[in-house]
């Protein structure tokens, strides 16, 4: 069963958080709002979470996962950021971006890019997803709800629960979060690229 939880998008109640950590702790796999729009949410070590947001987007084998990260220092302990590409996420942290970096060894294998050993590092403007990572004290492993056959990611809680109740064991609604995902920037060069323009402006990537 589909439990969902309306989670205020700028005063998060804590107890809603603490309960919707606890289902990600058990395994479960959630669907919570962003800056951008919505997004997949799974600890990190849950095998089976991750299959299921594979089979659900139905994604291929050089899918980057992202990580969910509470702020700059975290994002050390899982990425490998040389100085300027730091300076850059600084200036665009937090917001609606989506950086690709070479993986530390605290990433599981099966969550980095199999060719490239790249993972996406975030840290979202939004209040929600940055308290269920405080409360989980590490990166939420996350996905964008872009589902097959969908130009765009689905921003109406209503329209996420007729899609997925019975697939996901948890929605955190906290209103309609938009239709654009996350800008993505390959930091993985000498120079940053723009993989993906979503809803972070690509006019100061430089």
């Amino acid at each position: 069963m589909t439990q969902r939880f309306q989670i205020h998008p700028v005063n998060p109640q804590q107890r809603l958080i603490s309960q919707a950590v606890r289902l990600i702790r058990e395994d479960g796999l959630v669907v919570y709002p962003t800056d951008s729009c919505y997004a997949f949410g799974c600890s990190l070590d849950s095998r089976d979470a991750v299959q299921r947001i594979i089979r659900i987007r139905q994604t291929g084998k050089d899918h980057n996962f992202t990580l969910v990260c509470r702020d700059l220092a975290e994002i050390a302990s899982y990425a490998k950021v040389t100085n300027w590409a730091y300076r850059l996420i600084r200036a665009h942290t937090p917001g609606p971006y989506t950086f690709i970096l070479p993986a530390t060894r605290e990433v599981p294998r099966r969550l980095q890019n199999p060719k490239k050993h790249t993972i996406g590092i975030r840290v979202p403007d939004h209040p929600v997803p940055l308290a269920m990572a405080q409360e989980l004290a590490q990166p939420l492993m996350s996905s964008t709800l872009l589902l097959p056959g969908l130009e765009y990611p689905i921003s109406d809680p209503e329209e996420i629960y007729d899609l997925l109740a019975g697939r996901i064991d948890l929605l955190v609604e906290s209103g309609n979060c938009g239709l654009e995902p996350s800008t993505v920037v390959d930091l993985t060069g000498d120079f940053p690229v723009v993989l993906r323009e979503g809803r972070g402006p690509v006019e100061s990537i430089a």
